[in-house]
């Protein structure tokens, strides 16, 4: 048994030494550097202000011409061509001009250029050398899935001395991404390797997940193995520990050692990082659950009277909460005003949603929920609402929560006991965001390098041996 147990090591450490080797170091990397995004602020920086003269549709004639059947949300917004709805739903958006109610998919380069500089002046940032300089369905950056509903996309050079890159769905001719040199180079050497995340592989998200789970599964076996066996081989002499190895074995076996627990519980967290509904829930709302917080009918809207859209507004949402619909009206990074269908006077408007709106809703998604209640900034499973400062609910119904976002009433999360031990065996397991480690960042920080460090470290001597190794056998 426990020589089958060392062939499988050995040969597990042989294949996987250098991946091991690149997980550590690129861990790292990725505590400093995350992968590119578009953060709110910068997607709000960027915006213009509304020109309420080129509006001469509403929203609701917006859904219909748009022909999507489950829209959930439309947002108004300037473009350099004119003000376009954003109609929305789970899987799919498209835009329609709020001028006659055509099709306002972007396909000119022109419009492109000139989308991209606006929003990099908007945000402070020199756009005098843009240049188009490619529409495709996928690169490096944009391979993850939420990019889907927009592609293909126009990647939009600046020409600045960051090296920034911009991105513009050519289908609602938004500002999707942006990346400056420096990121792209980081995450080559971070999120790219660590997540094995080439174009070409991750492009495919089925095939992707099932190689970089398999992976994970068969590392996570080896280290397994590698912990059975170099505890069994420790001998006891004179009240001493001591290794039966030496050289590169010795090293190996005490850095094991050393490391045990550190190596386990990353190597099998970042294997539950692909575990995408296979032992946990997935935080997701159940059919049913949809069905009580999808939009009613989007044609009632049209009977709906609604105050003028102030000169500062940057952005308005439109959505149904509870049965009601709201307009949302954004008037800065963390500023808006909402609005309930029927109330047009100024003493009417609220900035959030009340604790009485959410419950009627949490009424409909499960029996026996109690009265919604504030999430704290500092709460254990924390999301983050649209709007910064906006106050998060939560309704526990039973051994089921669910966290409402105050702001725009979507179900930012649904916590049932299985993602709720999901949330401790991936994320604090596998990024250190245990409370006390996140109230000092700092010493989580040395925390994350010190122990990725002693993980490479003990990579190495694997390599070094797993390369002798081989060299033996090929000279065999």
């Amino acid at each position: 048994m426990i020589g089958a147990m060392i062939l499988l090591h050995r040969w597990l450490g042989i294949a996987l030494c250098l991946l091991f080797a690149m997980w550590f170091a690129s861990g790292i990397v990725m505590h400093f550097v995350p992968f590119p995004s578009l953060s709110e602020a910068e997607r709000f920086e960027g915006l213009a202000p509304l020109a309420r003269a080129g509006v001469a549709i509403g929203p609701s004639d917006a859904v219909k011409a748009s022909r999507i059947g489950d829209a959930a949300r439309v947002r108004l917004i300037q473009r350099s061509d004119g003000p376009v709805y954003v109609v929305s739903a789970p899987s799919q958006s498209r835009a329609i001009r709020a001028s006659n109610g055509a099709d306002a998919r972007v396909g000119s380069p022109d419009v492109v250029l000139t989308t991209a500089t606006t929003h990099a002046r908007n945000r402070g940032l020199d756009s005098s050398h843009a240049s188009v300089d490619a529409l495709a369905d996928y690169d490096q950056w944009t391979v993850p899935n939420g990019f889907d509903r927009h592609r293909p996309l126009f990647r939009v050079a600046l020409g600045d001395g960051d090296g920034s890159d911009v991105y513009v769905s050519s289908i609602t001719g938004e500002i999707v991404l942006e990346t400056t040199r420096r990121e792209r180079w980081w995450n080559l050497a971070g999120s790219v390797v660590h997540w094995i995340y080439p174009t070409v592989l991750r492009s495919n998200w089925s095939l992707w997940d099932r190689v970089v789970w398999t992976l994970s599964l068969l590392a996570l076996v080896a280290a397994v193995l590698g912990a059975v066996l170099g505890i069994a081989r420790i001998r006891i002499r004179n009240g001493r520990m001591l290794s039966p190895y030496r050289g590169w074995h010795l090293l190996h076996h005490v850095i094991g050692l050393l490391a045990t627990v550190f190596v386990l519980t990353w190597i099998f967290s970042g294997w539950l990082s692909m575990d995408h509904g296979r032992l946990f829930s997935r935080g997701q709302l159940t059919q049913a659950e949809g069905d009580a917080v999808a939009a009613p009918d989007w044609g009632m809207l049209a009977a709906v009277s609604w105050p003028a859209i102030s000169p500062s507004t940057r952005e308005v949402e439109w959505f149904a909460f509870n049965g009601t619909f709201y307009r949302r009206d954004r008037v800065g990074l963390d500023r808006q005003i909402l609005i309930r269908a029927g109330d047009e006077g100024p003493d009417n408007q609220r900035v959030f949603l009340s604790p009485r709106d959410v419950s009627g809703l949490t009424e409909r998604l499960a029996a026996g929920c109690g009265a919604p209640s504030l999430v704290s900034a500092n709460d254990d499973y924390a999301a983050s609402p649209a709007l910064s400062g906006a106050p998060v609910y939560r309704a526990r119904c039973g051994e089921v929560w669910f966290d409402i976002d105050g702001s725009n009433g979507a179900v930012l999360q649904r916590l049932d006991p299985s993602r709720r031990a999901y949330r401790w065996l991936y994320s604090a397991l596998h990024t250190l965001d245990f409370p006390i480690l996140l109230a000092h960042p700092y010493v989580r920080s040395v925390l994350i390098v010190g122990l990725c460090a002693l993980g490479l470290l003990f990579s190495l001597t694997g390599i070094v041996i797993g390369w002798r190794r081989l060299r033996m056998t090929i000279g065999a």
